[in-house]
């Protein structure tokens, strides 16, 4: 078929009459929508329909509207597209606001399809109804209440433009049944008349100038990187890396900006923040130079804002212009795409390099005192021989799994920030956390959108037997869906991090952070199809280990750990950076209760 003639069959299309439901399944084709994640109900039956007749869109059935928002999470963060959940109206609608919120603090671009009731019964306190737009106002990007088919088409194009461009984030288009019922014509992508939402000021010469002046002055920089590098797409991770090679600067990461640099890279400091190493809260603290890219100044990052790297200047760079100077003032603020503004650094570096020599000399004591903190080796732990150590496990994991195709969730608490300090990622999307939100129960079903993106891929949540729970049910999704995800329980009986806030910060006083009635999880992925594993010997995990790699089926691993280990180190509430507290090193820590377990 020649170009003129495609054009032609697709002009004839458009002049067909479809239902509103139709017209949402061709502009979600014509985004390139793979896969949907969704809960059928009496307010988008209309769509499930229209869906039935199409093989162009797999739909993936979780078993509550939360795991849809985060399966679609999951599948962004893993492959930089647009993530895609479908939910009824009203419980329906409101069981996805944790998803919402959860993206909009991540920056992760998720577009929700809520059904409504019929425009007739608005306001009339209708079976189902909610006042889904207005619930879900603040914690989405932006939402829409669609008003006519014919409107239908360009508010899914200008949903997908807003959720992936820009800072990324969750976008919500609520659609009456009867809407889903009424004929028109579809509007194609290239004619919809898009608002243009995103608005990106260009990247400032002079502004570049002046970083690269501070850099090439600088005695103790540091590169302070965020989510904003991993989500500005794999460019700018090369770019970072590039930039960093060429300055011999250090580099640090928030929780969410993991793999934008390589972990094995001698210039990597670790992860900063509550629970970071050692050398690089310290090295925030002590730094002349910040260079903040894509990192939005976290409280679980900065400590006491007012002994927040007191004697440094700052430079921020952001894609949205209401994160800088927000939570920390800064010198230099630059709004622009982390990768395009790295690029414009890296080339002014290199046209210096030509003309003027660059005194690397200058933090090579800079260097001599991370070193010096690196020493303090912070991730340290005295492991056990006849117990497993949850740190143990995480290194067990991550030694055999290195070299395969592997991604992480995991599920909020304790088991979260062990994954972050003792399993190692070399490159960006291979990573997936609930860092903003914390939200509980995210890992399990994220770790179905990222399996439904990677489909010969291993995907592993590292859990806990708390997060875990929440959301438990959608293993049976991961059943039917043949979806084989392996869920890597690290066991410890209590809400692990509150456990450990009230022994360090309450005196003690355990309220209602046990768990005494625990499920048998080999027992419980057999009732779902699944295959079960346990392991409570150390000397037994790498067996169990690559068992639970080698199943074809989804697995639930229960590998019963000390119960009462905490995370350290660890920057108390209202510290500074250099005020971190480390933990004694005992040897076979297990409490009685612990002994009973295994």
């Amino acid at each position: 078929m020649t170009a003129p003639q495609a054009k032609q069959e697709t002009k004839t299309a458009a002049q067909i009459l479809k239902s509103g439901a139709e017209l949402l399944l061709d502009a979600l084709e014509e985004q390139g929508v793979e896969v949907i994640f969704g809960y059928p109900g009496g307010a988008v039956l209309p769509i499930y329909d229209a869906l039935y007749e199409r093989d162009t869109i797999r739909h993936v059935l979780v078993r509550h509207e939360q795991g849809a928002l985060h399966a679609a999470e999951g599948y962004a963060r893993s492959t930089g597209k647009v993530g895609v959940a479908l939910v009824t109206s009203g419980p329906g609608a409101t069981n996805a606001v944790t998803g919402l919120a959860d993206a909009l603090l991540d920056s992760i671009p998720v577009v929700c399809i809520s059904g409504q009731v019929a425009r007739p019964l608005i306001g009339t306190d209708a079976f189902q109804e909610c006042d889904t737009t207005g619930i879900t106002r603040s914690c989405t990007k932006h939402n829409y209440l669609v008003k006519s088919a014919h409107g239908l088409p360009t508010i899914v194009h200008e949903a997908f433009h807003i959720a992936r461009n820009g800072r990324p984030g969750p976008v919500l288009i609520d659609i009456p049944k009867d809407i889903q019922f009424e004929k028109d014509r579809y509007t194609a992508r290239e004619d919809a008349q898009k608002r243009n939402c995103i608005v990106t000021p260009e990247i400032s010469a002079h502004q570049i100038e002046q970083v690269v002046d501070l850099m090439r002055y600088a005695r103790r920089p540091v590169f302070y990187t965020g989510g904003g590098v991993v989500n500005a797409g794999p460019e700018a991770s090369k770019v970072l890396r590039d930039l960093a090679k060429a300055t011999g600067f250090p580099v640090t990461s928030t929780l969410m900006g993991l793999g934008a640099f390589p972990a094995s890279d001698p210039q990597w400091l670790g992860m900063l923040g509550m629970h970071g190493s050692y050398e690089s809260n310290n090295a925030m603290h002590d730094c002349d130079l910040m260079i903040a890219i894509g990192a939005r100044f976290d409280d679980r990052v900065t400590g006491r804002l007012d002994a927040f790297s007191p004697n440094s200047r700052k430079i921020h760079i952001d894609i949205d212009p209401s994160s800088i100077n927000k939570n920390v003032p800064v010198d230099i603020g630059i709004v622009g795409d982390a990768g395009a503004v790295m690029q414009a650094m890296l080339d002014e570096w290199k046209r210096r390099d030509k003309s003027e020599a660059h005194d690397k000399a200058r933090i090579k004591d800079w260097w001599g005192q991370i070193d010096g903190w690196r020493a303090r080796k912070s991730f340290a732990y005295a492991n056990s021989g006849t117990f497993i150590k949850p740190q143990y496990a995480v290194e067990r994991l991550y030694a055999l799994t290195r070299d395969k195709d592997v991604y992480v969730t995991t599920e909020v608490g304790q088991h979260q920030m062990w994954a972050a300090q003792h399993f190692h990622f070399e490159e960006p999307n291979r990573w997936m956390t609930s860092g903003g939100l914390g939200t509980m129960g995210y890992g399990l079903p994220a770790a179905l959108g990222v399996q439904a993106a990677h489909p010969d891929a291993l995907v592993i949540d590292i859990a806990g037997d708390a997060s875990v729970q929440m959301t438990m049910q959608e293993m049976s999704a991961a059943i039917q869906h043949e979806l084989p995800i392996k869920i890597f329980i690290l066991n410890n009986a209590y809400l692990g991090m509150v456990r450990q806030w009230q022994e360090l910060l309450h005196g003690g006083r355990y309220s209602h952070s046990y768990s005494d009635s625990l499920p048998d999880f080999v027992k419980l992925a057999e009732a779902y199809g699944g295959h079960g594993i346990r392991a409570t010997d150390p000397a037994e995990l790498d067996e169990k280990i690559m068992e639970m790699i080698a199943s074809p089926k989804p697995v639930l691993f229960d590998c019963v750990v000390t119960q009462e280990e905490n995370v350290f180190p660890m920057i108390p509430s209202g510290a500074a950076h250099n005020e971190m507290l480390f933990g004694e090193m005992k040897e076979d820590s297990v409490s009685e209760q612990g002994k009973t377990l295994v």
